[in-house]
């Protein structure tokens, strides 16, 4: 099971590295390259599907099926990114079944107030430590009566509001609630996030947003946050981040050609060719030569 070997892997506690994905077919690109798992990313969810920033918009549904189109896509572990549970904690135990019935390998949930909003905004709000701790608890509970593995990865955004001792303190009691991992979001410095590794009894979780500017959190290479004993390193935005860039300079070069094309300009695009062999497009022709002979035959 995808969630076993997730599980195995964040044990070992050397940072290893989940990219985010904002749908089915950047996950697949993810896999493709050699990543061993991938997370779904909510900021990045909210920007492919509604072009809207990450502040709660997006429905539960909505962020279910999404999310079982990128579990069909891939072969490797991917974690689900459920805000804040969709409501209190009965919500996020009927969200937690859901997803092992989808056979999501792990989930990330928050501890904001509804509606949320990325965590590297400014303006958060947290919830009570006692009511995150029952929607874990809940969660943890669900899973066991499932008979599942799902790892639960329990973010805390208190340390923008509260300081990092009470971050602290969340990560332990989640944990103790039936949290496998923890992840203390907008964490800003290299020795907080030594403090926080050394500090917290448990698996836990270094968010880089995008590997190239750090947004708030101090950029440190994967290496040292291998020494430290952090079990995973996500980099959730990237992917939107990058799509985002590549769409517009494209279309705004296409806009500006007095030709009004790009000719001979390849570096721009995949070929027709590569894409539709990377997306499998062989596979459902031999399937149609297996079941459907009439339509190659006409």
């Amino acid at each position: 099971m995808t969630a076993t070997k997730l599980r195995e892997k964040l044990a070992r506690r050397q940072a290893l590295v989940v990219p985010g994905c904002h749908d089915a077919l950047s996950a697949r690109i993810i896999e493709s390259v050699g990543f061993e798992a991938v997370q779904v990313s909510g900021f990045g969810l909210a920007g492919s599907f509604l072009a809207a920033p990450d502040v709660g918009l997006l429905d539960m549904r909505d962020i279910l099926d999404l999310t079982w189109n990128i579990v069909r896509a891939v072969r490797i572990p991917v974690m689900a990114d459920i805000d804040t549970g969709g409501g209190n904690a009965l919500n996020a135990a009927d969200i937690t079944r859901r997803l092992i019935d989808m056979g999501v390998a792990g989930v990330n949930i928050e501890d904001q107030v509804f509606p949320k909003r990325c965590g590297h905004m400014e303006g958060k709000q947290v919830i009570t430590a006692e009511e995150m701790e029952g929607k874990v608890r809940a969660m943890a509970d669900a899973r066991r009566w499932a008979g599942a593995d799902l790892v639960i990865n329990a973010r805390t955004d208190s340390y923008a509001t509260h300081g990092l001792e009470e971050a602290i303190r969340r990560s332990n009691l989640y944990l103790q609630a039936g949290a496998d991992m923890v992840f203390i979001d907008g964490i800003r410095t290299r020795a907080d996030i030594e403090l926080a590794a050394q500090s917290i009894h448990g698996l836990l979780s270094v968010n880089l947003m995008d590997a190239v500017t750090g947004v708030k959190t101090e950029l440190i290479p994967i290496p040292e946050l291998a020494r430290m004993g952090v079990a995973r390193v996500s980099i959730p935005v990237a992917s939107i981040l990058v799509t985002h860039r590549a769409l517009k300079q494209f279309f705004e070069a296409l806009r500006a050609s007095p030709t009004g094309i790009l000719a001979g300009q390849t570096e721009w695009v995949s070929t027709f060719g590569e894409f539709t062999e990377f997306v499998g497009l062989r596979q459902y022709r031999q399937m149609e030569n297996d079941y459907l002979p009439h339509l190659i035959a006409a």
